[in-house]
């Protein structure tokens, strides 16, 4: 993309999306190191994270919270690409969309892995929502 004349702060955001996506994978390879993926075992599992791993409890509050400013970053880069006019630039547009609705699956992922109650009706509420897709959702 041409570098604009008006180029300023705003324009760190896609660098700051790689700087979270990165704590965001190192975290998330130490968490995985200690996570079992069976539903009876993978709360348990988070709590012995957080309760016997050493700063285990730190590294998935990083993770956690990195998930939040991963999207806070994504949201004002979104925004700031609508409100400059990044969108006449169809392909880098098309590109951006597909990676955003490609995050908020991935997102979704990491929020129902801990399988707490909270993860159990978010799934629930969500499956709910795409059984409303014709021919695809029935099938969920």
């Amino acid at each position: 993309l041409p570098t604009p004349s008006n180029i300023s702060s705003w324009w760190n955001f896609g660098s700051l999306l790689g700087v979270c996506l990165m704590v965001q994978i190192i975290t998330g390879l130490f968490l995985a190191m200690h996570y079992t993926s069976d539903t009876m075992t993978a709360f348990s599992s988070v709590t012995h994270i957080c309760r016997d791993v050493n700063y285990g409890w730190l590294i998935r509050y990083m993770h956690a919270n990195g998930a939040s400013m991963f999207f806070i970053c994504l949201f004002l880069h979104v925004g700031r690409g609508i409100y400059y006019g990044s969108y006449t630039f169809m392909e880098t547009w098309n590109i951006g969309v597909i990676l955003l609705f490609a995050i908020m699956a991935t997102a979704f992922m990491g929020y129902v892995l801990p399988w707490g109650q909270m993860s159990f009706w978010g799934a629930t509420v969500i499956t709910n929502l795409l059984s409303a897709i014709p021919y695809v959702g029935t099938t969920l």
